[in-house]
């Protein structure tokens, strides 16, 4: 019976091994292609108010408003959830440069000394007198251990493709966060501005409503009025007023919501935004590009791909559990009785040779395994499809809000500017006695209400505008 030496069966073993490395282990990466119907012309880029340019990154800027521009940028420097994001991107990219360090050898080096004495009773019988120790020794040893994984199956280079997946997708995170912070920023000045403006309009309409309590109440003195009036005219006063507190704490919420997303506590808020008496205005279309233009730049949608591209090199990295894993090894060094000898040629130890390990017994737990990155990866294909659809939708719901806002509020401005004529001439037919002052009062009841909606709708077409921008992705390219 022969014996095989231990070189011919690692040649053997190491053999197999790349006949094995030449069967793919594990599958690619799903396919993450769009549809074509997602990248052609918005559904909603019909109306006059868009235009088919390609967006803009700093959209901000379109309203011309300064104020608007500098709390932007204080909001892309000092806001927390920005910082806490970035700080998740270096954690992430940290781990990258772990999973590189695969690609080099392991070293190791080592010294040591030690001083040893045996115990009496394990030597020899007579060789030492009796009632004496035996002999201490010294032993000075220095060495260096190298050792380095053949990447036969992929697994490390699939683990390296994982980890730059996912610092892929925590960058696109941290654009996802610039994204909404410029966006909701813009937002809380926006409401800000547009509380004030529906303050102005109910402080009008209370001033000219309590000119009309002042002059009933005067007609009754003078006996050519009514009581009648005079209450209805206190009423419409009355209800006016009450209009104004929730308005004025829609005011402080937004400066309140404007505090936090710049990284300032309440008490600091703008004052600039307080003094607002206006929401941000655009002068042009809105430039919005097509679905493909989208896509490309919606971060969300190149994280939710870089996370599917991520979960697909998982796949490959339990696969390769499968397969053994051959490590060569090496360790040079001395080993002596003196520290002076560790540079004697005698003293000199090496050993080389390749170190297969194969838990092919166990491969329930690998296919467990296997099975579980192949359900991350279906997962993540799911989602990354529901990105693009989620994507698509915002902005067509943005497009399809923000145009019929539009026309609701050219329809709110006729409808008041007709009350305003309406109240006016009421007034008229009063003071010639041609009509009662009732018809006075619900002509400018009429006018109180019309005014009301349309700043509500002048602050609704600023909102939906900055939903438009927010869905288009802008804020976050060229700012890392």
């Amino acid at each position: 019976m022969t014996t095989r030496s231990p070189l011919r069966f690692l040649t053997a073993t190491a053999f197999a091994s790349l006949a094995l490395a030449s069967c793919a282990v594990g599958p690619g990466a799903p396919d993450a292609t769009l549809p074509p119907s997602a990248s052609g012309a918005f559904v909603g880029g019909a109306t006059p108010a868009v235009t088919a340019q390609a967006a803009r990154d700093d959209w901000w800027r379109l309203y011309d408003d300064p104020t608007l521009d500098a709390l932007i940028g204080q909001a892309l420097t000092g806001n927390n959830e920005l910082e806490a994001a970035s700080a998740n991107l270096r954690r992430v990219r940290a781990a990258l440069g772990e999973a590189r360090v695969g690609r080099f050898p392991t070293t190791t080096t080592s010294a040591g000394f030690t001083n040893s004495r045996p115990s009496a009773a394990t030597q020899e019988p007579g060789s030492l007198p009796p009632g004496a120790n035996a002999p201490e020794s010294e032993t000075w040893d220095a060495g260096l251990d190298v050792s380095y994984e053949i990447d036969l199956f992929g697994r490390v280079g699939s683990t390296i493709r994982a980890a730059r997946a996912d610092a892929d997708a925590a960058a696109a995170a941290l654009d996802v966060v610039r994204v909404s912070v410029a966006a909701e920023t813009a937002r809380a000045y926006a409401d800000a501005c547009s509380a004030n403006a529906q303050i102005a309009v109910a402080e009008r309409t209370i001033e000219l409503q309590a000119n009309s309590v002042d002059l009933t109440r005067r007609l009754l003195d003078a006996g050519s009025g009514n009581g009648l009036d005079t209450a209805r005219a206190r009423s419409a006063l009355e209800t006016s007023r009450a209009s104004l507190p929730p308005l004025r704490a829609q005011r402080d919420g937004a400066l309140f919501r404007l505090a936090t997303l710049t990284g300032r506590t309440p008490a600091e808020a703008s004052e600039a935004a307080r003094a607002c008496r206006r929401p941000p205005q655009l002068s042009q279309p809105i430039p919005i590009g097509d679905g493909a233009q989208l896509l490309a730049r919606r971060p969300d949608v190149r994280q939710a791909e870089r996370e599917l591209a991520g979960a697909a090199a998982r796949v490959n990295v339990a696969t390769a559990d499968l397969y053994p894993r051959i490590t060569l090894g090496g360790s040079l060094g001395a080993t002596t009785g003196e520290a002076d000898g560790l540079g004697d040629s005698e003293n000199f130890r090496f050993s080389v040779g390749p170190l297969i390990s194969w838990s092919f017994p166990n491969v329930f737990a690998a296919r467990a395994r296997i099975e579980q990155a192949s359900a991350g990866s279906d997962a993540g294909l799911a989602n990354f499809d529901q990105t693009v659809l989620v994507a698509l939708q915002e902005t067509e719901t943005a497009l399809a809000n923000y145009a019929n806002e539009l026309d609701r509020r050219a329809a709110l401005q006729a409808a008041r500017d007709q009350a305003a004529t309406a109240a006016r001439l009421s007034r008229l037919r009063f003071d010639a006695g041609a009509d009662s002052f009732l018809s006075v009062l619900d002509a400018e009841r009429t006018l109180a209400s019309a005014d009301a909606q349309l700043a509500a709708s002048d602050a609704l077409v600023t909102t939906w505008q900055i939903a438009l921008f927010k869905a288009l992705a802008g804020g976050w390219a060229g700012m890392t």
